[in-house]
């Protein structure tokens, strides 16, 4: 059975959750990047959430729920960029106990549909880390595809981490909900 989720736009009564899933200081460098640093604190989101203000706002910052309204995850649609009609996903993150469940490719699905269906965006791109191979498999089998591997480009303590370029196009994202028709 598939999993199905929908949004509301995150707040402030989500922190705790978010806090909660914030263990170390690589995971919260491998879900935010350097937008957040560990450890994770009410200051920090709060001014997250001002990332998402703006008429019309270039980033919307969701919360995910599953049929009972029970939260199962974060994700972000940044950088949206009206004239291109452009945007990326950014900061997916699966809480810990929804992991392994199809969430995560349920709630990349429901960011796409959110980007190309209600925005009429014609491209959605995201970075994900290269070793994160459940992340990859969940984008691929949403339909993303891989464009490139960025190596070296973000340093983690002693180490580097390399990214992929993932994307798809709104004619890619009609062709497969047609075909689900």
């Amino acid at each position: 059975m598939a999993v199905s989720v929908h949004f509301r736009p995150f707040g402030r009564a989500d922190f705790d959750r978010l806090l909660a899933n914030a263990e170390s200081p690589e995971f919260v460098y491998q879900w935010a990047g350097p937008l957040f640093t560990y450890p994770l604190n009410r200051a920090q989101l709060e001014r997250y959430l001002l990332t998402a203000t703006g008429n019309p706002p270039t980033t919307r910052l969701f919360t995910a729920l599953n049929e009972t309204e029970t939260p199962v995850g974060h994700i972000e649609l940044t950088r949206i960029d009206r004239h291109n009609r452009a945007a990326s996903v950014a900061r997916v993150l699966v809480f810990a106990e929804q992991r392994g469940r199809g969430v995560g490719r349920a709630m990349l699905t429901e960011v796409l549909r959110v980007g190309f269906d209600e925005l009429g965006l014609h491209r959605i791109e995201l970075l994900v880390f290269d070793f994160n191979q459940a992340a990859v498999r969940a984008y691929e089998h949403a339909g993303l595809s891989i464009e490139g591997r960025l190596r070296d480009v973000r340093k983690v303590g002693e180490t580097f981490w390399s990214v992929y370029q993932m994307s798809m196009l709104e004619d890619e994202w009609r062709s497969r909900a047609n075909a689900s028709h």
